[in-house]
């Protein structure tokens, strides 16, 4: 018995050792993958002006947190500064399988998700709504845009479905806080 213990040990010991020296090739990433690296180097804080509302608020400036969390596994928005609100709404993005998912936590008091892709040229990654949890009986985020400028400069476009069908488009232009 001991014979045979002392040969499964090595055995063992031998396939680590094997394991170790065959060259590994890298997986190709998914585009959902991709798209959630190119989202994460967004990381930072952020300063811009919102536009395109036709509301009091176009022209004041927001600041906008974008914090990766969870080992890697999640990034946080949350956008400050809106005035005469008292909380922040804040989103989470990650991956779901094969896709790039967000749950935005809106201040109408529900959950939209959505789904993205990635333009052919990674500038423009678009958001799509899957679903809503919480109701739409105030109205929910339907869609986000993020176009990618540079390392320094990106824009947002938040668009909100009201209740009676009618949108209300937000327009961002980012500037990375120095």
């Amino acid at each position: 018995m001991r014979k045979l213990t002392a040969v499964f040990i090595l055995l063992a010991f031998a396939a680590i050792a094997w394991c170790q020296d065959v060259p590994r090739t890298p997986m190709a990433q998914t585009d959902a993958q991709n798209a959630f690296a190119k989202l994460k180097s967004l990381a930072g804080s952020w300063d811009g002006v919102l536009s395109g509302t036709g509301t009091p608020f176009d022209g004041k400036t927001l600041h906008f947190t974008l914090r990766v969390t969870s080992t890697g596994n999640a990034l946080l928005h949350e956008m400050t500064g809106l005035p005469g609100r008292p909380d922040d709404p804040i989103t989470m993005f990650y991956l779901d399988e094969d896709r790039l998912m967000l749950t935005h936590y809106c201040d109408a008091g529900n959950r939209p998700r959505m789904t993205a892709k990635m333009s052919p040229d990674g500038k423009i990654l678009d958001f799509d709504l899957v679903d809503v949890a919480g109701g739409t009986q105030k109205g929910h985020m339907h869609h986000v845009k993020f176009t990618f400028i540079d390392a320094d400069h990106h824009t947002e476009d938040w668009t909100f479905m009201l209740p009676n069908g009618k949108s209300g488009p937000g327009h961002f232009e980012l500037v990375r806080a120095k």
